[in-house]
């Protein structure tokens, strides 16, 4: 099939590329010059503008975008829907909010078009893996999209999850629960370093993907880590978040569903960003005003 893509970032190049190679045909648009060239090296045909992308595609077209979520995309829809005819696809495969996809599908509906919500993971490494990818959206649109999916995801890699929302709302749970993972791993190894043994942490991480309970590609993506860099000096313990387990703290909240570990995961990276936080020095004063604990001044 023919499909236009906007982003073309370090997942939506490569995207672009593996779609590509399964023989679709892809315009592609991005502000960056250099990444359209990219894509055009890899066989897409450039668009200058999204007015051009949608005069180089036949209808019912399917637009995939990879951009940032929040504004971008709204900016994007809005500049879209005078462009588009009724049946026309747009799949949003960033880390949007579930609640602002429902409002962006419900806008798009009024204009006769469909929003595909594609929850999609895969990191650098899908180009060569494939990329799991959880749908929302109708029926009708999941079919005109399923020859992209079938190429994008490896085998049993896809799934119609739901309407509209419910591909970003299972994304959003997915990346919460690999918070929880992340970290797990984090203080286990953390542990093994400090303890009396002088544990090779790197044939430590390849043992354990032998059969252990705790193997994942996680533990192998920590393998590689650890045999590139095994103290990890040359990385800083600063930790970001993309908001997706911000999000889903939130959605826990709301349900009243308890997710200590989660919940304590998203916390731990706000305390990597605090290495001389004013909590830490409060714990220290009050340890030395009551008990006269022994105190380091700077």
């Amino acid at each position: 099939m023919d499909i236009g893509f906007v982003g073309l970032g370090r997942m939506g190049l490569n995207m672009t590329r593996r779609l590509l190679r399964g023989g679709h045909g892809v315009v592609a648009f991005d502000r960056s010059a250099e990444q359209v060239g990219e894509a055009v090296k890899a066989g897409a045909i450039a668009a200058g503008d999204l007015a051009g992308m949608v005069a180089a595609l036949a209808p019912p077209r399917a637009i995939w975008a990879m951009i940032p979520a929040g504004g971008p995309v709204d900016d994007l829809i809005g500049n879209l829907v005078p462009l588009l005819q009724a049946g026309d696809v747009v799949v949003d495969g960033g880390n949007s909010n579930y609640k602002d996809t429902q409002r962006r599908a419900r806008q798009l509906e009024q204009a006769g078009l469909h929003l595909v919500d594609a929850g999609t993971s895969g990191g650098i490494w899908g180009l060569e893996l494939g990329y799991c990818i959880m749908a929302g959206g109708k029926p009708e649109a999941l079919a005109l999209l399923g020859p992209a999916l079938d190429t994008l995801a490896p085998p049993d890699g896809w799934l119609h999850v739901g309407p509209e929302g419910a591909g970003h709302f299972a994304k959003m749970i997915h990346n919460g629960i690999e918070y929880g993972m992340m970290q797990a791993y984090a203080e286990g190894f953390d542990i093994l370093q400090a303890s009396p043994y002088r544990y090779d942490l790197e044939k430590v991480a390849h043992l354990w993907n032998q059969g252990s309970v705790v193997r994942s590609w996680l533990l192998e993506l920590a393998e590689r880590a650890l045999d590139e860099d095994p103290k990890l000096e040359k990385l800083r313990a600063w930790v970001d978040d993309s908001g997706e387990g911000r999000w889903t703290v939130h959605e826990a909240v709301d349900l009243a569903v308890p997710a200590p570990v989660l919940t304590m995961a998203l916390f731990a990276r706000f305390r990597s960003r605090q290495p001389e936080s004013f909590a830490d020095r409060m714990l220290a004063a009050l340890r030395n005003e009551f008990g006269g604990h022994a105190v380091k001044s700077k």
